[in-house]
């Protein structure tokens, strides 16, 4: 228990809040960290342009699947699909938690947690097109605040000369 205790205080300490912490945990198969990243090259960001494009299927237990089979098939798309169903945030409360997290970030945002955050404001598109009422707002509010965080993040080096 006291170890737990040391490692938190020295993982907050010298490295920030974690941004997906789910990205940091290690595979089931092997003693690697899942930590995958979909875009290395101008043809990674045109593929996943692609696979937004080509229709996502979001089943009952909030389960992201590309629905184009051919697409479905390629490799980058597991990786796709292990970022989608295994790091990024689903429930509302986590969202909201990662909003607020990007809300006092920093720093410039590394490619994978910008990367992240652009695929959790399109399940939150998604979950907000499919509410409605309060829950509509709720999920359109967690949007939103996505969406500022990536401006923000976008405009950062400018904040910065502005200070």
């Amino acid at each position: 228990h006291v170890w737990h205790c040391i490692e938190f205080l020295f993982s907050h300490y010298y490295f920030p809040a974690m941004l997906y912490p789910a990205a940091q945990r290690l595979k089931r198969s092997s003693a690697a960290f899942l930590n995958p990243v979909l875009q290395n090259s101008l043809e990674d960001v045109i593929l996943l342009y692609e696979f937004l494009l080509a229709e996502l299927d979001i089943d009952k237990g909030q389960r992201i699947s590309i629905k184009d089979e051919e697409l479905a098939s390629l490799r980058k798309a597991a990786e796709f699909d292990t970022i989608c169903n295994e790091v990024i945030p689903k429930s509302i409360t986590e969202i909201r938690r990662l909003s607020s997290r990007l809300s006092s970030y920093p720093r410039v945002l590394k490619k994978e947690d910008f990367e992240r955050t652009v695929l959790t404001m399109v399940y939150t598109a998604y979950r907000a097109a499919q509410s409605q009422g309060h829950q509509k707002d709720t999920w359109a509010e967690s949007f939103v605040n996505l969406y500022k965080a990536l401006k923000h993040d976008l405009m950062f080096p400018y904040n910065k000369e502005t200070s």
